[in-house]
Order: structure tokens, then sequence, then C-alpha cells
């Protein structure tokens, strides 16, 4: 949904004063907003309300990277702007959109409105899509979050393949022929390194899953 139509928004904010004060200035623009001050309860808010976009407060949290991929896994086609309080180590790898405090309410409708626009311009027509990895086969780029993915020829069209039927599982043999091609002479360990590759590249929210004694799989 773009930002122009509203959208529903789930505001994970501990304080209760900022978090009324995002969804009136949030609801002037059009939005519907709905509101989990216990961080604990995020995750399940996040499934059971299915959001347009995650405002995700990560300031006073002990456990940031579990918290944002427990919501982020909860709602994957929805984007997060996670809110921090500074240069905090443990939150420097989660999210590419983010709010530091203290913040003006403008501030977050802006990053709201904008998470959206780029959500609906990775849900265009020929794009996949798996949780934060967007692959555009046209144009031959991938995107985790907002992040470029450099990937070789062979990784891209492997990546290509999985993303096309997501949550089959292929034998390392099917995907040698559907990224190598018949013929193309490469072993089966040729699969496991391109996969750990990919793996490497796309980080820790990778949707690539071992089927153990099988081959692999694209979790959806």
């Amino acid at each position: 949904m773009s930002a122009e139509g509203g959208g529903l928004v789930l505001v994970v904010e501990h304080e209760p004063p900022v978090a009324e004060l995002e969804r009136r200035y949030l609801a002037r623009e059009g939005y519907e907003v709905e509101i989990e001050t216990d961080p604990v309860r995020a995750p399940a808010a996040a499934a059971r309300i299915r959001p347009d976009v995650i405002v995700l407060d990560l300031s006073v949290s002990a456990r940031a990277a579990d918290l944002y991929r427990r919501v982020a896994g909860a709602a994957p086609a929805a984007p997060v702007v996670v809110v921090v309080a500074g240069p905090d180590p443990a939150v420097g790898d989660l999210g590419e959109r983010r709010v530091t405090r203290p913040f003006g309410p403008r501030v977050l409708v802006a990053a709201v409105g904008d998470a959206l626009r780029r959500s609906g311009e990775a849900d265009a027509p020929g794009l996949l899509r798996a949780g934060p990895v967007i692959l555009d086969p046209s144009a031959r780029t991938t995107l985790v979050g907002e992040r470029d993915v450099g990937l070789t020829v062979t990784e891209f069209d492997l990546l290509e393949f999985l993303m096309a039927n997501p949550g089959r599982v292929f034998t390392r043999e099917q995907l040698l022929g559907a990224a190598w091609g018949p013929g193309a002479g490469a072993g089966s360990r040729t699969v496991d390194v391109h996969v750990a590759q990919l793996r490497a590249k796309l980080g820790a929210d990778n949707p690539l899953r071992t089927v153990r004694g099988v081959g692999y799989v694209l979790d959806a």
C-alpha cells in the first residue's frame, strides 16, 4: 500500500506518551495505527495484525538483534523502521531504515512514508521477494532491505531459481541443472560452496535452508 493511500502501522514503543504522539502524527497523514508498548508481545502483535509497516523501538532492548528478527519474521512483508538510541554496536546491522532518539514526529512520519514507497517498488511485477531479499531478474540486481548485494552470475542464477520456487526442496543435482546447465561438469560440492557464499552475502536473515540428506529449500 502506498503512503498516499495510508496503511496500517504497528508502533512498538515502550513509552506510552511517545507512542501516543507518534499515533497522532501518523493518523494525521491517513495511517491506521496499532500500538504495542511491550516488546515481548511485539512478534505476536505483528503476526496478528499483519501491518503494512512496523516502527520498532530497539533503544532499550537488551537483545535487540533477537527482537528485530522475531518481529521482522512475524510479518515478513512489512518493512521495519527501527528506533535507536544512538550509534549502538548491538543494532549496527539491524535494518536500513532507522530513526535516532530524540527525534521529531515528522521525521518518523517521513521514514514510514519512505519505507512504504520502497516496499511498493519492491512489489512491482517481475520482482522476486523472500523476507528482506528482493531480486530483479530483468536488471539482475539483488537487495537485502536497502543494501545492494553483488552476486556472481552463477550465484544470481542459483538464487533466482530458488526464489522462483519457494518452499520446494531441490537436490544438489537438480540445482546443478538449473543454475549451471546440463553437462556443465560441476560436482555437487560446487552447489554447497555457492550456497555458503550466498548465505554470507545475504546475511543473517537469508532464507536459504539446508534439508539434511536431500538438498536445499528457500523459505518464503
